[in-house]
């Protein structure tokens, strides 16, 4: 039988915390899934090489079943393909076959380990073939897959416990990063040890018998490798002088590691891992694409000759380039230049939205004409003409087109697009924070966002007047700075936008609790109200931030046109921005 999941255990204390609850909840949940696709795994066929001794040195292959360990076999995970498998190895097979009865047999043990890695090739190639075209890989796949995740739900809820326990060792990004990492290195050597336990025991059944041969073997090995290295002294020099030289790397290592301990995964935490001239290039090549924009923009009216108007809705071009680096670091880590492109062009193409609206307006015109009456004088009888000039509204069509150039802001395609999970997710705040430690790439461009911009702003005293109103903005000023985590609620998770807002209203006193609720949910809770009546401590909703119905993103209102709000990081912002008012949806008042 395939071995099975891994299960955790928690007391009732533990379990007590409705976090450590849920992560072990679904670490159980998964680790019942694993366990029935190991379950449902098919036996292989085991190889086994019998030699026919009255065939000389012919190898005959016949099959016994074994069960296939779940891992042993990944699919997809596997690096090799059958056609590479299969004609890499018999290659080799018949090209170290020939050089055997070619040459001499002088170097007997040479021999020997070459004709014993030839017999492994041909086996190999053999078992690779085989299990590569068994449809019942799939099954392999899809364990080793459940397993996977049975694992990280593991980690997750060990995780949580942990945090539970120990707050204070939780108390930041950095540290929460720090921490995960720690656990998934424990976790993974205590699966190692678990592995390595179950293999020692399967080979202890083995009997002595095997032992002993294996003995033997070594012993034959030893004798041989002796008579090898007199005849070839060398070789055995060459093999002490590599040794040498790897235990001086090691050494150097060892005493480097030394000044470092325990800081090699902040700093890792906390810098970008890319090359600085990728990061750069990666950087101008986006900025080869905003350049890109703007001549179209530029070219608008050569490009689309003929309208009678042209009004144009703007979005200034431009990005954060530390936004941009901490994305692609926490995306590929250490990535080239060239292998981001794709990423950049959909990173673009999400940020900006050039729409051209065609109008056409039926309008009036006045128009000089002329006319003619005729007159009879009455004595003479004579019929006269004479011109005159009148003026008429003539309708026409008047064509406009309208330019719309929206720039969703990086940094809001990046955190609110739900394209990062919880780890990458912090991991990106932590690189915004410390802008990878690599401040000096993009000191001067002007669209860096300083730390201080968030502090910018005083609010008016007689707003502060208002009691409820202050007590919100002492609780919400608490956070200026904090990084925006996707889904997060809390000062020890930091926030999204709604999370934010959500504790601010049940932690600033006024005795206010609506739970944690969305952007959605917290209009739903508001009364709706006209903008002309708005005052501080209002919530402004806005909508279309991102691909949902209804609102998609929240703010306090603190009167003068500027909110506070989780951006990135959370902050004072103005909510006259073209940005903020077309995606204005209404302003909302927390109830009595």
């Amino acid at each position: 039988m395939a071995k099975k999941a891994t299960r955790l255990h928690f007391t009732e204390d533990e379990l007590a915390n409705p976090r450590v609850k849920k992560a072990a909840s679904k670490a159980d949940r998964a680790a019942d899934k694993a366990d029935w696709a190991a379950a449902k795994t098919p036996k292989k066929r085991k190889l086994k090489l019998d030699e026919d001794k009255a065939a000389g040195r012919k190898a005959h292959l016949t099959f016994e079943k074994q069960e296939i360990p779940v891992g042993e076999l990944t699919g997809r995970g596997n690096r090799f393909t059958r056609s590479a498998v299969h004609s890499t190895a018999a290659a080799a097979s018949g090209t170290i076959h020939g050089q055997i009865s070619a040459n001499n047999q002088d170097d007997n043990t040479a021999v020997q380990a070459v004709d014993t890695s030839a017999e492994a090739a041909e086996v190999s190639a053999h078992a690779m073939d085989h299990a590569v075209y068994s449809k019942k890989l799939k099954s392999y796949e899809k364990a080793e897959h459940l397993q996977t995740k049975s694992d990280a739900a593991n980690v997750e809820a060990i995780y949580q416990k942990r945090m539970a326990e120990h707050p204070e060792e939780f108390s930041n990004p950095v540290s929460r990063w720090q921490q995960k990492k720690a656990i998934q290195k424990e976790y993974a050597a205590a699966r190692r040890a678990e592995e390595a336990a179950a293999n020692a025991s399967a080979a202890a059944k083995e009997g002595a018998a095997g032992v002993k041969t294996l003995g033997q073997r070594l012993v034959d090995f030893k004798d041989k490798a002796f008579e090898y290295v007199t005849e070839h002294p060398q070789v055995f020099l060459a093999i002490g002088a590599l040794a040498v030289l790897i235990m001086i790397v090691s050494s150097s290592l060892s005493s480097c590691s030394a000044f470092l301990p325990g800081g090699s995964g902040a700093i890792v935490a906390t810098t970008f891992t890319a090359e600085d001239e990728d990061i750069i290039g990666a950087n101008n090549d986006y900025k080869a694409l905003e350049a890109e924009l703007q001549r179209k923009v530029n070219n608008i009216e050569s490009t689309y000759p003929g309208y009678d108007e042209y009004n144009y809705f703007l979005d200034e071009i431009g990005h954060d380039p530390y936004q941009l680096a901490a994305y692609l670091t926490v995306q590929f880590e250490d990535y080239t230049r060239s292998e981001v492109q794709s990423t950049l062009r959909s990173l673009f193409d999400r940020q900006y939205e050039l729409k051209l609206e065609e109008k056409v307006e039926i309008r009036y015109r006045t128009e000089t004409r002329t006319g003619t009456t005729t007159s009879t004088d009455p004595e003479t009888g004579e019929v006269t003409e004479e011109e005159y000039e009148y003026e008429v509204e003539v309708p026409y069509e008047y064509y406009i087109l309208n330019v719309t150039l929206t720039n969703k802001n990086l940094g809001h395609v990046i955190t609110e697009s739900g394209g990062m999970n919880e780890d990458q997710a912090e991991r990106y705040a932590i690189l915004l924070q410390t802008k990878g430690n690599k401040e000096y790439l993009f000191a001067d461009d002007p669209y860096v966002t300083t730390s201080s911009e968030y502090l910018k702003y005083d609010i008016p005293g007689e707003a502060l007047t208002d009691e409820r109103f202050a007590n919100m903005i002492r609780e919400a000023e608490k956070y200026l700075g904090y990084p925006y985590v996707w889904g997060g609620s809390s000062p020890s998770t930091s926030f999204d936008c709604s999370g934010f807002v959500s504790w601010v209203i049940n932690h600033c006193g006024n005795g206010w609790n609506v739970g944690r609720l969305t952007a959605s949910g917290l209009m739903n809770h508001c009364s709706i109200i006209r903008p002309s009546e708005a005052k501080p401590g209002d919530l402004i909703f806005f909508q279309g931030t991102y691909n949902t119905s209804g609102a998609s993103h929240v703010g306090i209102y603190v009167g003068n046109g500027m909110m506070i709000h989780c951006g990135n990081p959370i902050s004072y912002a103005s909510i006259n921005t073209s940005y903020w008012q077309q995606h204005f949806y209404c302003y909302g008042r927390i109830p009595d």
